[in-house]
């Protein structure tokens, strides 16, 4: 099934996901989609990585960002005007050390808020936040690797909102968060910041 199948459009941010094999690249996939997106041939679709693995958009698309994710069998791939761009998708699978994984990388008042959820919300709540930090992450452009710590949500009965976070990053007010359910038992969350 394309990508083109399944697809959403939020503010300055186009996405669509579809099935992935897990074990094979993702680049391909994202490559192809991007090229329909843009009107280019696959084969002349610039794309290259930096020093972190950060996807971009070569020049003849400035002020085009793209950005992609899979976990599980699913795919999510972004593509943004006039913003950064950073998504995460991520299977609802068990996780029986979600709490030890929070009080290890989460800030102490988030694994707090999530030791507070009851033991069957708690892991989905945790998916929730690991898809939020991550997408901001990819978007700022060091991924994980930068400190899911330097950033700090609050979860508001609806989701999470960003309260906090390292100077980095900009302001809690640069971004904008869309978290959604593209699949059964998989969620995403795609996180932009406007261009400045």
């Amino acid at each position: 099934m394309p990508l083109a199948d399944h697809s959403l459009n939020i503010g300055p941010v186009r996405c669509a996901w579809g099935p992935y094999r897990r074990g094979e690249p993702a680049e391909p996939l994202a490559r192809r989609w991007l090229s329909r997106q843009l009107a280019v041939p696959e084969d002349a679709l610039a794309l290259w990585r930096d020093a972190h693995g950060r996807p971009h958009l070569g020049q003849a698309h400035a002020g085009l960002d793209a950005n992609w994710s899979h976990s599980g069998e699913r795919l999510l791939v972004a593509l943004a005007r006039g913003a950064r761009v950073g998504a995460d998708i991520e299977w609802l699978r068990p996780r029986p050390s979600a709490m030890t994984l929070a009080r290890r990388f989460f800030t102490p008042r988030e694994a707090a808020q999530l030791a507070e959820l009851p033991h069957d919300e708690a892991e989905r709540w945790f998916v929730r936040l690991w898809c939020a930090k991550e997408a901001v992450l990819k978007a700022h452009g060091r991924g994980i690797a930068f400190g899911l710590e330097r950033l700090e949500f609050r979860l508001d009965g609806e989701g999470w909102t960003l309260e906090a976070c390292d100077p980095a990053l900009g302001a809690p007010g640069d971004w904008h968060l869309h978290a959604f359910a593209p699949a059964p038992d998989y969620l995403a969350t795609l996180a932009w910041r406007v261009d400045a």
